[in-house]
């Protein structure tokens, strides 16, 4: 048909070239199959949708434009990317004919060999969609920002590569950990919707949580699906299907610290400041010794590099508890600091084989935990 040898539309540079990054991230860069490292150029009647995948998960993103012409083609995602990123005109034709894909300007033109649309992979669709969660895009963003800061890829463990997504219709719980930290940030009750009755949990690889926080908004809603092997999200203007991960989450609660042996209040901005300083000098290590000085209601943050030099930063605190000296990863810390959203940090301790836990006061919705080092 007419509609499979031509394709034509307007659409603006600044409408395409938003999207541009978003593509070139999910992407693959490694696979030896050629289809992958092209995107789908796919214009019905009423939409304009470029899609991506790596065949773990698969992006698609609505552009709005003039449709002249309804088509379909794939195309190089980074030469189509630089054309767009360095064209000067704001208002740019895209016209396919064949398996060649034509961008035009008032001054400028040019032709990509693409590839039929009928090579590029079947993108997976969920098979139920009656039951889904609607969560405003700025907290379900909040959260799994939260989350990911204690995750980090590992092929010893497949199933820590993820963050686990815990429904219940009461509260949704998202959890992240390496096994040297954990993070779990709650979205609450009055904050979403949805029509599943029965709890669950899945893990979401570390990568589409990635990718969702590249492309998340903030006022729009996001509506979330998920069957057996997949969780797909949706918005106004973009849709991600995903893999999940298979395995099982570690049983955390049991290691989550209640009690402590030292409590400590203290000023994030002013923590914040000696992690980063006496970090300077803590080596390949990273670490820093957090002594609790009880009289003189004050925390010592200090650091020793045997060649190089000390340094140490004494901080005030209200102290509740035993005096005590323990060490910490500060880039592991600072990562937890960074997330708290107030002005104050409760810091609670115990013994150096148990977990540290950090959180904002009175606000009972995020925590996270950091092992300490431990003594040689």
């Amino acid at each position: 048909t007419i509609n499979n040898i031509y394709m034509k539309i307007i659409v603006t540079k600044t409408n395409i070239k938003n999207i541009l990054g978003a593509l070139d991230r999910t992407h693959t860069k490694t696979s030896h199959l050629p289809i992958l490292k092209n995107f789908l150029f796919d214009v019905s009647d009423h939409e304009i949708n470029l899609t991506v995948t790596d065949l773990e998960i698969a992006a698609t993103f609505r552009v709005n434009g003039k449709i002249i012409e309804k088509g379909r083609l794939t195309a190089p995602i980074k030469i189509f990317s630089n054309l767009i990123q360095n064209i000067n005109s704001e208002r740019i034709h895209i016209e396919k004919k064949n398996t060649t894909l034509y961008v035009k300007t008032e001054n400028y033109e040019a032709n990509i060999q693409g590839l039929p649309a009928e090579e590029y992979p079947l993108i997976p669709k969920i098979k139920n969609k009656t039951h889904q969660i609607v969560v405003s895009q700025d907290t379900f963003r909040e959260a799994l920002e939260q989350t990911i800061i204690a995750t980090q890829s590992t092929e010893l463990h497949p199933e820590l590569n993820s963050v686990l997504f815990d429904f219940s219709p009461d509260a949704i719980r998202c959890t992240g950990t390496d096994s040297f930290r954990l993070a779990e940030k709650t979205i609450q009750k009055n904050q979403f919707t949805s029509s599943f009755e029965e709890n669950f949990q899945i893990l979401i690889p570390i990568k589409t949580i990635r990718e969702l926080l590249f492309v998340l908004g903030e006022k729009e809603k996001i509506e979330i699906f998920k069957d057996e092997h997949q969780v797909f999200f949706k918005t106004e203007s973009i849709e991600i299907i995903s893999r999940l991960i298979e395995g099982t989450f570690p049983e955390y609660k049991k290691i989550t610290p209640k009690e402590f042996s030292s409590e400590l209040l203290l000023d994030k901005e002013e923590l914040t400041r000696a992690v980063k300083l006496t970090g300077v000098l803590s080596g390949q290590t990273n670490e820093i010794k957090m002594k609790v000085l009880g009289g003189k209601k004050a925390v010592e943050i200090s650091s020793l590099q045997h060649t190089v030099g000390e340094n140490k930063y004494l901080l005030p605190a209200k102290i509740k508890g035993q005096e005590k000296e323990i060490g910490f990863n500060w880039r592991y810390l600072l990562d937890g600091l960074r997330a708290l959203k107030t002005e104050s940090v409760f810091f609670g301790i115990n013994e150096e084989h148990k977990p540290a836990l950090i959180k904002s006061p009175g606000d009972a919705s995020y925590y996270y935990i950091l092992m300490p080092i431990l003594k040689i």
